[in-house]
């Protein structure tokens, strides 16, 4: 297998391992990584060698950060859609491919796991998380909305949780990320060298012999809170009730959605809803057409420039209140 310098991918025992080497950009994939990992599963894909994929990252700061915005951006900038539309519709084709694939893909994840990285490990089977894992889909602090096929799963974790951290960003430890479900098994960094070795030896009957008692999930006790407020079908009610619930955790998830951009938050609550009642092949695809009207738009330009490029951490949302979106622009930007 010929070994790319971003994405190492090669044979051990009864596994195929992908290696994300990208540690210096905490491994955030750009086209020519997701290009690399479809070609490995291809060859993978009917070898009789191959019982089971393992993906991991390089380093021990992240799994994988996500998707490389600052290339999006640039690419707009430069009047190249062309690249934009090929990054976005490989890496959705890439996600599809996990999710369907015929054999076990488990990832190993340990460090930071956002946007693209959670599209590279829960469509798979298996997701085992560190304590050092952290899981997020920050998209609306950029202007943007939780992609990768995230409309599809969100909505199917349990109550109104995916909603709660699709709309807010909320960072989740390792074994939060297992209550959650976007991770299967919780195993201590320390044992992810031996189960990664095992993986190799006996597929994934390895996993139970790693798996880790869970600590209680920290969002427990708010499950309530979350439940009933995100289940609002528009953001200004959503404000709305985290106001009227008055506890302090309603006021600092106010106040973190605040700061988001108002327009993300409109869409990306929309393009859940709709997810929820739409298969994976249907999100990915209503996503793919959302990125064409989404990543020119201004909120993304800006967002990505505010928290990436420039990290002055001072967008400037248009407009800046939530009760100020437009429906109509909105529906406009999805249809």
């Amino acid at each position: 297998m010929q070994n790319e310098a971003s994405v190492v991918a090669s044979r051990d025992g009864r596994v195929g391992r992908i290696r994300l080497n990208r540690p210096q950009a905490l491994n955030a994939l750009d086209l020519e990584m997701i290009r690399a990992c479809a070609r490995a599963l291809e060859s993978w894909r009917e070898d009789p060698h191959v019982h089971a994929v393992v993906i991991e990252g390089s380093g021990d700061r992240a799994f994988c950060s996500g998707g490389d915005i600052r290339a999006v951006r640039q690419f707009h900038l430069e009047g190249r859609s062309d690249r934009v539309e090929a990054f976005f519709s490989e890496e959705y084709a890439l996600n599809y491919t996990i999710a369907t694939y015929p054999k076990p893909y488990i990832a190993l994840i340990d460090g930071i796991c956002m946007g693209g990285g959670i599209g590279v490990s829960v469509h798979g089977a298996y997701r085992v998380a560190t304590e050092h894992a952290l899981f997020a889909m920050p998209e609306t602090g950029i202007g943007f909305f939780p992609d990768i096929g995230a409309t599809y799963v969100l909505p199917r974790l349990p109550g109104r949780v995916g909603t709660y951290l699709a709309l807010t960003g909320t960072r989740m430890q390792g074994a939060d990320g297992v209550h959650a479900g976007l991770a299967t098994h919780f195993t201590p960094r320390a044992d992810v060298a031996a189960l990664s070795r095992e993986l190799a030896e006996d597929g994934a009957a390895a996993l139970a012999r790693h798996a880790a008692p869970l600590p209680p999930f920290s969002l427990a006790p708010h499950r309530g809170v979350i439940d009933y407020c995100f289940d609002a079908e528009n953001m200004a009610e959503v404000m709305r009730r985290l106001q009227q619930d008055g506890s302090d955790f309603a006021g600092q998830t106010a106040e973190t959605l605040r700061r988001m951009s108002p327009s993300s938050l409109a869409w990306s609550l929309k393009l859940l809803r709709l997810g929820a009642d739409r298969t994976l092949r249907q999100c990915l695809d209503a996503e793919l057409r959302a990125t064409r009207t989404i990543t020119p738009y201004r909120e993304f330009i800006e967002g990505v420039r505010a928290m990436v490029v420039d990290k002055d951490r001072q967008p400037k949302w248009q407009p800046a209140r939530i009760e100020d979106v437009d429906p109509t622009e909105i529906d406009a930007l999805l249809s």
